[in-house]
């Protein structure tokens, strides 16, 4: 039974409410579902036309599915200041959490088992990566333009090229590649009636949006004055977050480009250590930031990395919301968007290599990660995979 429909929750409301969601955010866009349990059904601030509408969105926009269904829900509850105290009260567990494990991975890197346990969950990590890949290909590979972007763009960044150029190279040949393969606009969704009447809603998401975007140019010029370290650490997450369309995996060939390949700010290794801590936080894979804003710049690295690694994707929810039924019928919108999904199959196999390349192997590291990309394929969950397989890791290797 769903319950009647609350007016306007506060801020503080929805915000303890998904504080708690996010303490148990485990399995990336798995969240969803639990994310409409506690809007619609639960608490009945948000309609179930109107979560089907969200959903649609925030697998069009860049960001962490997730994290975008958290903020649109907060949106359609409370408003902008609604869906900005969803986000927040989403990401701050796994932000805190992920520092905590930070600080302790700094401290330990010099213990053997510390050292066997990374080991281990870094071959995990490719075995988690690689299954991310196989997942997304089975959903987007259909055609032989997809298999062609995908190769094009996996062969690209096995040289070290940039994921940001495969994306925007994809986004230009997808209305050609798909002009006989997408065709006709949808239907507007039966919502478009209602965001072309709720005036008042569009002038404030839209407003909200060029707000927050101003604090944050704002910020970034402080910091670009007294800060350049940490200006460019925070510049670097922002590029990622825009370019991440497809959800939180879809960050991480822009990570390993950006932090790891172009500017060696940080080595392969530690990026993969980094990404297993962000497999046992709740919360997205992009939590990862806070790992590496730490190591480079201590707290006020983690704080501004965490900060805009999310930012980009929360404007572009609040700037995209009001006018998402137009947009989405576009054809030329639609190819472009299928030429950047396919797109992003091949980085993840490019990444899958890459980061295969910087371990070390032997016997016991290909059974470990042949184990845990089995166990992945057979719907284990992805935490019990890391954590059995970082224990055995510790004690074996």
């Amino acid at each position: 039974m769903y319950k009647t429909k609350m007016k306007n929750p506060s801020p503080a409301e929805i915000f303890l409410s998904f504080i708690k969601l996010g303490l148990t955010a485990f399995g990336g866009p798995a969240m969803v579902a639990y994310i409409r349990d506690l809007a619609v059904r639960q608490k009945g601030w948000v309609s179930e036309r109107d979560f089907r509408h969200g959903v649609a969105l925030v697998q069009t926009i860049p960001g962490a599915t997730a994290m975008q269904a958290a903020a649109y829900a907060g949106l359609r509850a409370g408003g902008p200041v609604g869906a900005l105290s969803a986000y927040t009260g989403f990401s701050l567990p796994a932000f805190l959490l992920m520092l905590a494990l930070t600080v302790a991975y700094r401290h330990g890197q010099g213990i053997p088992a510390v050292l066997s346990l990374f080991s281990g969950l870094q071959v995990i990590v490719i075995a988690i990566v690689a299954n991310a890949a196989v997942n997304f290909g089975k959903k987007t590979l259909l055609t032989c333009q997809d298999v062609l972007l995908t190769l094009a763009g996996a062969a690209y960044i096995i040289f070290r090229g940039s994921p940001v150029t495969v994306i925007l190279l994809s986004a230009a040949v997808g209305p050609l590649l798909y002009r006989r393969v997408i065709t006709g606009l949808s239907r507007p969704s039966d919502s478009q009636g209602d965001c072309q009447h709720d005036n008042q809603f569009m002038r404030q998401t839209f407003r909200f949006g060029l707000l927050v975007s101003g604090v944050v140019v704002a910020l970034l010029l402080v910091l670009a004055l007294f800060k350049p370290k940490l200006f460019q650490l925070g510049w670097i997450m922002l590029k990622i977050d825009f370019f991440a369309f497809g959800g939180g995996y879809a960050s991480l060939p822009l990570m390993l480009h950006e932090i790891a390949g172009a500017r060696h700010m940080l080595d392969e290794k530690t990026l993969m250590d980094g990404i297993a801590l962000g497999q046992v936080t709740p919360g997205p894979i992009v939590i990862t930031a806070t790992f590496a804003g730490y190591l480079l710049q201590g707290f006020s690295g983690a704080v501004v990395a965490t900060v805009c690694i999310f930012t980009p994707s929360f404007v572009v929810l609040l700037l995209v919301t009001p006018w998402f039924d137009q947009i989405k019928g576009n054809l030329i919108f639609r190819q472009a968007i299928r030429g950047i999904l396919c797109s992003f199959v091949g980085l993840l196999a490019a990444v899958t290599v890459r980061f295969a390349m910087a371990v070390h192997w032997h016997i016991l590291a290909v059974l470990i990660s042949v184990a845990a990309f089995v166990a992945l394929r057979y719907k284990v969950d992805i935490l019990w995979v890391v954590v059995i397989g970082g224990a055995v890791s510790a004690l074996i290797l």
